[in-house]
């Protein structure tokens, strides 16, 4: 599943540069993930990148967007070759 950025969000802009999908752009308020790009870092790391260095953890995963970690594996070669 994709994940999400809550309202809690302070807008630190450390997440946006970890997302190795460009998933996360700044929306109108607060920072905001595609769940169409989101893979939680599937294909490129162990553990979502966003949220290790997000300092008031408000990046938890979206319920919205369920996915098994082959659809989010699926996604991201779709991301890689869409280039």
């Amino acid at each position: 599943m994709s994940l999400i950025i809550t309202d809690e969000c302070i807008n630190c802009d450390v997440c946006e540069p970890e997302c190795p999908n460009e998933a996360i752009y700044q929306g109108e308020l607060i920072y905001e993930i595609d769940p169409n790009r989101c893979t939680e870092c599937v294909g490129h790391f162990d553990v979502p990148q966003c949220q290790i260095v997000c300092p008031v953890d408000c990046i938890p995963l979206d319920l919205n967007h369920p996915e098994s970690q082959e659809q989010l594996m699926d996604k991201y070669i779709t991301l890689v070759q869409q280039g």
